[in-house]
């Protein structure tokens, strides 16, 4: 396993890493690597004792603007697992915390907005997010590039609509009425502020990249609520927006939703590199959707953890094999691990992930 003791770079120092043989960097560029690249979403965190154990006197928030606890956290799956990317441990209200936006994450709910945004008013009193305002994050990614060694780093954002969501709902929400009734009732307020939320996710990441993360991951967890009509209107040119804005730096874009199978072709469009399928969608059927020249990450089904080892060894190796109809494949679950989940399975999965031919 890769050593995960290297010193770290003087701040502001950062540079870009030249990893030409990272199993998921190749996969992403659509080449066939040494082994099928697997990953997990949400690998650091909840499922593992140790990170309980770190976190049991820090609250989510808190361990988001701390260098050193990101850091740690963000290793742990990494020496537990083995996987082939580390992701950064953040939380996708993390920018709009940073800017000044009145919100906690209250356990067993998830974001709270003290204040929620409806009106034109509230959007036009939205804070502006500079990359000043996340320097711990970008303090806790030059720290992990100077110890993942060989192992990339994926840095990540919430995409404008899911953002919007949160803020126009004041938390998580079912079934986003009041965010699609102020999508339909004011068209006008509802592209300045995804425009207003793409400036902050593409900043966000922006940050991520320069000081160092290897790839990026746009997550729009609640897209799959709207209908492709909808989609394409209200949301795909504000998440295009922050997709395109990184196309010169030369990293990998992934674009990953939930319940988005109608979605998949234009959430390409957005300009991903990567479309992530949850576990809803076959890969190879996602493939006829969106085109053989795509890289599909995804897509097990993680409640499949839970069924043995005997489903667990049929279903990875199913799903390698539909993602060989892509151009390329980076192994993940369908959605985040699930905090019950044994973690000796999800190192079972990457043993057995990495035990299978790449390529097509």
């Amino acid at each position: 396993m890769t050593e995960l003791t290297q010193p770290a770079p003087a701040v502001g120092t950062a540079a870009r890493r030249h990893l030409p043989d990272a199993p998921f960097l190749v996969a992403a560029r659509g080449g066939v690597p040494a082994r099928v690249p697997v990953w997990f979403m949400r690998q650091a965190g909840r499922s593992l004792p140790e990170y309980r154990a770190l976190r049991a006197n820090t609250s989510m928030l808190a361990a988001c603007f701390d260098p050193e606890l990101v850091r740690e956290i963000t290793l742990q799956p990494v020496r537990r697992h083995g996987v082939d990317a580390a992701i950064l441990f953040s939380d996708i209200v993390v920018p709009l915390v940073a800017a000044g936006v009145d919100l906690d994450i209250v356990p067993g709910t998830g974001p709270v907005v003290a204040s929620p945004v409806r009106t034109t008013a509230g959007v036009a009193g939205l804070p502006v997010l500079d990359a000043e305002q996340v320097e711990p994050v970008a303090e806790a990614v030059r720290l992990l590039t100077a110890a993942l060694g060989e192992t990339p780093l994926i840095g990540f954002a919430g995409a404008p609509f899911t953002l919007a969501s949160y803020l126009v709902e004041g938390g998580p929400s079912r079934n986003h009425e009041r965010t699609k009734a102020l999508m339909y009732a004011d068209p006008a307020t509802w592209h300045t502020l995804l425009d207003r939320l793409a400036d902050v996710a593409l900043t966000f990441l922006r940050a991520q990249i320069d000081a160092g993360v290897d790839a990026v991951q746009l997550f729009d967890s609640w897209a799959g609520a709207l209908s492709l009509k909808d989609y394409r209107e209200f949301v795909l040119p504000h998440s295009a927006k922050v997709l395109g804005g990184l196309a010169d730096a030369g990293v990998p874009r992934t674009h990953f939703g939930v319940g988005t199978a109608a979605l998949l072709g234009a959430m390409r469009e957005a300009g991903a590199d990567v479309v992530g399928v949850d576990w809803r969608t076959p890969l190879d059927e996602a493939v006829r959707r969106v085109g053989d020249d795509v890289v599909v990450q995804g897509n097990l089904d993680p409640a499949a953890l839970f069924a043995g080892d005997d489903v667990v060894r049929r279903e990875v190796a199913r799903i390698v094999d539909e993602g060989r109809a892509a151009r390329g494949h980076v192994f993940n679950l369908g959605h985040g691990v699930l905090p019950e989940t044994d973690p000796a399975v999800l190192t079972r999965v990457v043993e057995l992930v990495h035990g299978l031919t790449p390529g097509r």
